[in-house]
């Protein structure tokens, strides 16, 4: 990777845990186009459910005493049998299609987030099934599982400090559970290291930033910078197809 890629790729990756360490979400949904773009769509999706993986559990150590765990099993059963589902599609599908496949459902969760943090999506005795088997499908292709818990969330009526430590408890599985269906990316040395750097400063960064930052303006950097990624990978996915 050039110097120019691994420096976007640091700015990705701290971005997306500033905002997530702020806000409760946004690492996927900031870094995993950003990723895609840079690694490819099979290694940049599993290197952000590494990095979402190992950031959903920083954040739980230091929120994860109001964890509605109840709540994380109804999401996380029917999120983990539809990864197997999401595993095929990903070795199925060629880099063109698979990069679209990924812009759309990028660009798709950010509008579910800007939807869903205003009104309840998910309502009825299902909405448990359909949110965790959708964020289980999404996360292992596209690295985007969060908005589907936070739709569900929004209409549970979570309050802040319950959302933070119940969503990164069903993303941290969600995570190791897709790495476990197509394993670790394999990347240079310095990539790795790179990439735990810029967590851990972004997740610095993000406890300062969440003493200042209100969530509603949080919120609009995520959407603003996750659109931006979602539309690129999708340019690229359609480039590649008309190739």
């Amino acid at each position: 990777m050039s110097g120019l890629g691994t420096a976007l790729l640091a700015a990705a990756v701290l971005l997306g845990a500033l905002t997530q360490r702020a806000t409760g979400l946004g690492f996927a949904l900031v870094a995993a186009p950003f990723l895609v773009l840079l690694t490819g769509p099979a290694i940049g999706v599993s290197l952000s459910n590494v990095l979402s993986a190992s950031l959903c559990a920083l954040v739980l150590v230091r929120t994860g005493r109001r964890t509605l765990w109840r709540e994380v099993a109804l999401l996380s059963v029917p999120a983990l049998l539809a990864i197997p589902l999401g595993v095929f599609v990903v070795r199925a599908l060629p880099e063109g299609p698979l990069l679209v496949a990924v812009g759309l459902m990028s660009v798709a969760a950010v509008a579910v987030v800007a939807v869903g943090r205003r009104r309840a999506l998910m309502t009825g005795r299902g909405s448990a099934v359909v949110a965790g088997a959708l964020a289980g499908f999404m996360n292992v292709t596209a690295g985007v599982g969060g908005p589907m818990v936070t739709a569900y969330a929004v209409s549970r009526q979570w309050p802040l400090p319950v959302f933070i430590p119940t969503a990164q408890a069903t993303l941290l599985l969600l995570n190791v559970a897709s790495l476990v269906g197509k394993g670790l990316p394999p990347l240079a040395t310095s990539v790795w290291l790179v990439s735990g750097v810029a967590l851990l400063v972004g997740l610095a960064a993000g406890e300062l930033l969440a003493r200042r930052l209100g969530a509603a303006r949080g919120l609009q950097l995520v959407i603003v910078v996750a659109l931006a990624g979602g539309v690129a990978t999708l340019v690229r996915g359609l480039v590649a197809l008309a190739g």
